[in-house]
Parts: structure tokens; sequence; C-alpha cells
């Protein structure tokens, strides 16, 4: 196996790397341990030190960033400038708060002092996935270092220019050379890397089969796992929405970046009474979405990160039609180069197709008919999935209720679409994933949470 990179627009190769060898990457493990021996004890302001520094890189390298993830993956330029500055955020985020989020936490029982405090597990291994090749990674590795821990990173195969310019990053920003090292291996090379002694903990996203793997692996070996997995976030448009706010939100939810994000708009759950006016402005808005050079600010979406996503993709909308499903818009493979999809959209999608019950990773919008609120909810929980969730709404108050208590899902927003941020925790539940990254609860997932008692 070899690490290629394919310009998803044109279908040329950019670069291939092999394989790291495996007493080669037992010997980065082993540097990185010891890296973490040293780290752990590096007094906060050498972390906080270090992720400003990493931040104010992010920024002012966000054009280069940004022009190697369009070529890698294909996403618009102007959203992969946008990620690098999301990066920056999660880096400023962790240098401000990281060392009140480790305070030991007093509680007070029949010894003279008691508490609990967060140590650093050692090295993490971070299995991370191509489609916002810099912000997984960042959201993985920050909390991570910033915990006193050492990274690892295992990126996906197609984008190993990314991988050498984030491992670049972090030595560029002063953190020891060995903390964060990127490995260049296979799936079976992960699994072993997984079982080996000094890795002492595994973050993971990716698909619900990855999801099953890793954590029979880590489990066999007693390690802790992160998991971010599939989604397939319903979006709940009520007979009071905001048509207008509804349909732009939910478009450019289930476009950003051409559809292939986790936590994308994909199931729209409209009650029958907007129905026909939802579906009418969505066909409009879905129908004026440029699909071009990702280069080129005018475009929406950009192609699909690689062939076999494409044909995968229209291999769902082809069975959905043909068990029943209306094939409103798009549909059609296009006759270039690259692995274009064009923004599509399917109505009258019912239980048992291929785009009510899978993961529609692309620009494929669906419209799922629900005769009430009641019935919005019941169909929104009625998936393997548990990641996302939106709720469309003028009842702020029912909208929340909705939203916190009703719907089987790890983010569930109001009135907007769903997205991470650094201040919030985020993962899923389900088929899903456990765990969480972001938030205190982020940093907290890779330490020892330690409980001291003093007589």
């Amino acid at each position: 196996m070899s690490f290629t990179a394919i310009n998803p627009a044109n279908g040329e190769t950019l670069s291939t790397r092999p394989d790291t060898p495996a007493d080669e990457v037992d010997e980065i493990v082993r540097r990185a341990h010891a890296a973490s021996m040293t780290w752990r004890d590096a007094p906060f302001t050498r972390r906080v030190e270090n992720l400003q520094i990493l931040a104010g890189l992010l920024r002012e390298r966000k054009e280069e960033y940004g022009h190697l993830m369009t070529s890698e993956m294909g996403k618009p330029l102007a959203q992969a400038i946008a990620e690098a500055e999301k990066c920056a955020l999660a880096a400023d985020y962790y240098a401000e708060n990281a060392e009140e989020f480790l305070r030991p936490v007093p509680a007070p029982t029949d010894a003279s002092r008691s508490y609990w405090t967060y140590r650093p597990l050692g090295v993490v291994l971070g299995i991370m996935p191509w489609n916002f090749p810099f912000w997984q990674v960042i959201r993985f590795a920050t909390p991570t270092l910033a915990a006193g821990n050492a990274a690892l990173l295992k990126h996906a195969p197609s984008v190993p220019g990314c991988a050498l310019a984030l491992e670049k990053l972090f030595r560029d920003a002063g953190f020891p050379g060995d903390l964060f090292r990127s490995v260049f291996i296979d799936v079976d090379a992960t699994g072993d890397l997984i079982e080996h002694p000094l890795v002492r903990g595994v973050s993971l996203t990716g698909s619900v089969r990855a999801g099953k793997a890793v954590a029979a692996r880590a489990g066999g070996a007693i390690k802790k796992c992160v998991l971010e997995l599939g989604g397939s976030d319903p979006s709940l448009v009520l007979a009071d929405a905001d048509l207008d706010a509804a349909v732009s939100s939910c478009v450019y939810g289930r476009l950003l970046n051409t559809g292939q994000s986790c936590i994308a708009a994909k199931r729209f759950l409209v009650v029958d009474e907007v129905r026909e006016a939802f579906e009418r402005k969505l066909l409009t808005h879905m129908g004026a979405a440029v699909m071009g050079d990702p280069l080129d600010e005018a475009s929406v979406i950009g192609p699909m990160a690689r062939i076999d996503l494409r044909d995968t993709l229209h291999d769902q909308v082809v069975r959905s039609v043909e068990a029943g499903a209306k094939l409103r818009l798009g549909g059609e493979i296009p006759d270039r180069p690259g692995a274009w999809y064009p923004p599509t959209v399917l109505t009258d999608v019912r239980s048992g197709m291929a785009a009510y019950e899978e993961e529609i990773f692309g620009p494929v919008a669906t419209v799922i008919p629900v005769k009430d609120t009641a019935e919005a909810v019941r169909v929104a929980n009625d998936s393997s999935f548990g990641l996302g969730a939106s709720v469309y709404t003028r009842d702020d108050r029912l909208g929340e209720r909705i939203a916190a208590e009703l719907l089987e899902a790890g983010n569930c927003f109001v009135n907007g679409i769903v997205k991470s941020d650094p201040r919030l925790p985020f993962g899923g539940v389900k088929e899903s994933g456990y765990g969480r990254e972001l938030s205190p609860l982020g940093i907290h997932e890779f330490t020892n949470v330690k409980t001291v008692w003093v007589k």
C-alpha cells in the first residue's frame, strides 16, 4: 500500500508516499513515549506558548494550507482557508483554558485532603479522515498535547501532504520533535499499533465499520478509545418554520464540504402542511448552487474527494429511485474527468430506501414526508445513527424541548445547522460513536482521572 494524493478535480496524481516500515513505526512510538515523559512535566506556560504559536502559524499559513487541502480532497478553497482559521480557534481555546480544565478538583471527605487530578496517559493514536484533513487532526491533537500527552497521527491515505504539513506545523510551533508524529501505515499495521504497549489510547473519526474494528482492537488491549463515526443528521422542518431561513440553512448544511461531512444536514423531515412550499424553495436553492473549479470563489461545491466515493453515492441515489423515491434534480454523473457529482434532490423518500437507511455522503438532499411534529421526531430517531440533528420552528421553547429532550443525538441545534465549536462537547450516540471531543470533556478524555486521599 502507498499513500497517494490524487487531485479529485482532474484525476491527476499529486504525490505518493510509501508505507512507514514496521521497525520505524516502533521507533517513532518509543521516541514519542520518551518525549511524553518529559512533556508531561513541562510547565503550563510552555504548553500555552506552543499552542499560541501554533494558532499564529495556522493563520499565517492559511492560504498555503487551504490550497493543500483543496488540491488533495477537493473542497472549495474558501472553505479550506476557513478550516485553517477554525483550527487556530481550537489552539487558542486550549491555550487559554487548559490549565483551568486540568486543575485538581477538591472533594471533602474524612481525609485531611482529598481531591482528584488529571494526569496524562502517554502516547495517544489519532486515526483521522480525509474530509476535514486539518480540523479533525487539530481538534484531536490540541487537547491531547495540552493535557501532557504525545500524539501519533495515522491520516487517511489520500491526504499524505496534509499529514506531513501538520507534523511540520507542530514542530515549527516549538513542540518537541517527537511529540507529534505522522505514520503512514495500512489497516493491519494500524491494528498492531493500537495494541503497541506504549500506545495508551485511540481517537478515531471515521466510518462505523472502522469504529467497530478499532473498538475491538482497543477493547482487546484494554485501552480507552473515542469514536466519532458516521451520521445521518435529520433536519425537522415544522409547520411554523420560517421556510426561507430553513431552506437556506438546510441547503448550506447539505452542500458544505460538497456534502461530505458527518454532521451535514442529510434527511429533511418536512411536515405535510409546508412540504410543497419547502420542496419548491429547496429545488430553487439546490439548482442555483454552482459546481465548479474549487479554486474559483464562485463555486459552491467542488468535486467529491474520490471516484469510488462518488460512485457509491450515485449507487445510493439509483437504488433509492428504483425503490420509489422521486429524482427532482441532478442524479447523473457528469461526463468529465474527476470525481464530480451535481447537487441532487430526492423527494418522497421512505423507510427501506437507501436514502432513508444509509448515510448519504455527498451533495444529495433527501426529503422525507411526515404528517406532524410527533412523526418528525419519531422518524428523526428512526436511525442507527445519532450524531446531530436540527429543528426549525418559530416556537423557540418547543424547538429547545425537542432538541434537549426528544432527539437521540449528541449535538442538537434549533434554527441552525449542526456544527462543531471548541467551546462545546462534540460526539454522538448509537452507531455514531461514543466519547466527546472539544470543550473541557475533550481534554479529560485522555487523562488518568486520579483520586488522591491524604490522612
